[in-house]
């Protein structure tokens, strides 16, 4: 453990400042439990207007303890949390849990307390927990600390749960308890001055005593640390999150597709992915995941076997593992032969194997000893519908004779409450996770697959290309000199080619006589676009027209649209026609705090309708960029679905890893939209065809 925070996850003795004797006070519920759940250290209250709290000597401050403090639970007024961390310091405390609100999370002077709070702790280097949040918890039977106020009396086991909300800590412990989840640490947050989740991860990436960890987040105060940290973490153990504000009010105001796209919570998916934590959608889902985790290892694959005793819930199985994707597939012939030995002839053994409703603790127990060891499963799905003539408690044991030989992973599903409930309590005592509704049970299954795919990432390398830094660098300056937050067309193919994007061959044209010769030298057919600077979505604004094959449409086209846009200084771009080729969109946009996210999918006009797009937080490797390409919904477009040619993907994963580059050597390239990019067979035929860069302009 990271010795760091030794004295907040395993003190040898606590103050809690601010005990109280006055009922249901907080001061009071922290002493209770620290007592009740037996703390193995010495318990020092502190309250200057008590001589004893809880039947036990109190001490005017922390001054006037006698021995040693490794760690002060704070529960005092906001105002005076400032001179508890003095008298922490004077003492040599080496750890605070504040417990007290009132700080950040209320604004004004709140923040600034918190400021000066965590200001002190950090001066003399002591580790905080909070402030405002509801205390820490470890199970450890050395320790035994519970250091909350929650009512419910946490049972040990393997996982560590760190939340940032304090309200939501009281109901998570409880449901873990309920369904027989045991906690070997749990923490709340709160405001994270000084101790965030970073912290947590660390000090629980190699402790036997946690298999998994579990997170609920509001917020994220180093993503990129978060990255590395869990990067390196989840190739160990599982993590898994739920992150609130996962949908935004509304997206940026949006230069470009990108900036729209990114904005609207894909970025803190795409970091959890590229961490490899694995994010679920609600506290429900959480549990489920955790309770797999919390004992059974990943499958060696995603095939999965079904055992039954009724039809009805082994197909709600079988159509949630093939949503989640999983594999349920027919069993090998010489599987089936051994089953049929052991089961009842109307038993249907393909699988789901159905042993039908009279199937009893030997027949559970004879396809059980047949499947655990079928080279064709990767893991099993156990399902048992209670009769009233079936003793499910001896089922039960018939399954976790078989988990304990098992070579993968056994999740149950027992289902019919009355006849079930000692069964379910049975395998929860043995460690086997069961579940009330099958599909419950697939989702954790592939929750464990998910964790396998995890582990097996291939991490690849980071490609640096030769470019042309000079060129791109006079292209930046020159805007910024020139106060333009948008690129010129000609500034942005000159910043493309100097990281060599090929572009559509084309020209600028100051009037529609321009325009005229430029086609002419371009040659026909040609695409005419409108340039202005608040001019932004072409094709939107009827900025665009497409396919003109003589001097005279290109002349109607220029002069059209110039009346119809009502700007006399409207420019045109005169480009080549580029034909075949699948259209593609390749952007960046900039995070306030994750920095630049790198877009990736299928592009044109309707992108922003179809969303079929994939992020990635730069620096990228040559294996996400591939990954990113193969992402998209619409991949086997660009594999050449129905015969056609195939999109060049070396073209593309070098396009996408080259744009990175772009976005890393140059902090202010705010956003970039590139759509579309055609791609073709090759990359002679694959070309930029449309392109948009904003940058920040210092003041």
């Amino acid at each position: 453990m990271d010795r760091s925070l030794s004295a907040i996850l395993r003190p040898r003795s606590i103050a809690v400042v601010g005990a109280s004797r006055q009922p249901q006070s907080i001061g009071r519920e922290i002493l209770h439990n620290l007592i009740q759940y037996g703390f193995t250290g010495p318990v020092y209250p502190v309250n200057p207007h008590a001589e004893s709290v809880h039947s036990i000597k109190c001490y005017p401050s922390l001054r006037d303890i006698p021995g040693p403090v490794d760690l002060a639970v704070v529960v005092v007024p906001k105002g005076s949390a400032a001179r508890v961390a003095d008298d922490a310091v004077a003492r040599g405390v080496h750890g605070l849990v504040v417990i007290t609100a009132g700080f950040r999370e209320v604004g004004g002077e709140g923040e600034r307390l918190e400021e000066d709070l965590k200001a002190r702790v950090r001066a003399a280097g002591i580790r905080m927990v909070g402030p405002n949040c509801m205390g820490v918890i470890n199970t450890d039977p050395e320790i035994r600390m519970n250091a909350t106020f929650a009512a419910t009396r946490p049972e040990p086991g393997t996982v560590g749960f760190m939340s940032q909300s304090g309200a939501l800590g009281e109901v998570i412990l409880a449901h873990a308890r309920e369904i027989g989840l045991g906690i070997a640490y749990f923490v709340s947050m709160g405001n994270k001055a000084d101790i965030s989740g970073n912290d947590l991860i660390e000090a629980w990436e190699d402790d036997p005593r946690v298999n998994v960890i579990l997170m609920y987040l509001e917020s994220f105060g180093n993503p990129t640390r978060f990255l590395s940290i869990a990067r390196r973490v989840t190739r160990k153990k599982p993590i898994l999150a739920v992150k609130s504000g996962r949908t935004a009010a509304g997206a940026r105001a949006a230069f470009s597709h990108t900036g729209a796209l990114a904005g609207t919570g894909a970025a803190y998916d795409t970091l959890l992915d590229q961490a490899g934590v694995i994010r679920v959608d609600s506290m429900s889902e959480m549990f489920d995941l955790a309770t797999a985790f919390a004992h059974e290892r990943p499958p060696r694959g995603s095939r999965v076997g079904i055992l039954t005793n009724a039809g009805g819930p082994a197909i709600m199985a079988t159509d949630a593992c093939a949503t989640l994707g999983l594999e349920v597939k027919e069993l090998g012939a010489d599987t089936q032969a051994k089953l049929r030995a052991v089961l009842v002839p109307e038993a249907s053994v393909r699988n789901p194997v159905d042993m039908v409703a009279a199937a009893d603790a030997s027949s559970y127990a004879g396809a059980l000893a047949v499947l655990k060891d079928d080279p064709g499963i990767d893991g099993l799905i156990v399902i048992f519908v209670s009769p009233i003539m079936i003793n499910a408690l001896e089922v039960a044991r018939a399954i976790i004779a078989a988990s304990k030989s098992a070579r993968l992973p056994i999740l149950t599903c027992f289902m019919g409450k009355e006849q079930g409930r000692r069964g379910v309590e049975e395998l929860r005592r043995a460690g086997v996770p069961v579940y009330l509704f099958p599909e419950e049970a697939a989702r954790a299954m592939a929750g464990l697959d998910h964790h396998r795919r995890i582990r097996e990432r291939v991490e690849g390398a980071h490609r640096v290309f030769e470019i042309d830094r000079p060129r791109a660098l006079a292209v930046l300056r020159a805007a910024a000199a020139a106060g333009r937050a948008a690129l010129l067309p000609e500034e942005t193919e000159d910043l493309l080619r100097a990281y060599g994007l090929p572009l559509a061959p084309s020209r600028m044209a100051a009037d529609a006589q321009e325009a005229v010769a430029a086609a002419v030298q371009v040659g026909f057919p040609v695409a005419v676009k409108g340039v202005a600077e608040r001019l932004v979505h072409k094709s939107e604004a009827g900025a665009v027209r497409l396919d003109l094959r003589d001097v005279g449409e290109v002349d109607k086209a220029c002069r059209a649209m110039r009346e119809s846009l009502g700007d006399p200084r409207l420019r045109f771009q005169v480009q080549a026609m580029v034909r075949g080729g699948r259209e593609t969109i390749l952007g960046i946009a900039r995070d306030a705090k994750l920095g630049p996210i790198l877009m990736f999918g299928l592009g044109g006009i309707f992108v922003e309708v179809m969303k079929d797009v994939v992020f990635r937080i730069l620096p990228v490797t040559d294996v996400e960029a591939r990954e990113m390409v193969r992402g998209i919904r619409g991949h086997p477009l660009l594999a050449g679905a129905r015969g056609g040619p195939p999109a060049d993907e070396e073209f593309l994963v070098e396009a996408l890893l080259r744009l990175g580059q772009m976005a890393s050597d140059h902090p202010s390239i705010e956003q970039v939209d590139i759509n579309p990019l055609l791609a073709g067979p090759d990359s002679t035929s694959s070309f930029v065809v449309d392109a948009r860069v904003r940058i920040a302009l210092t003041a």
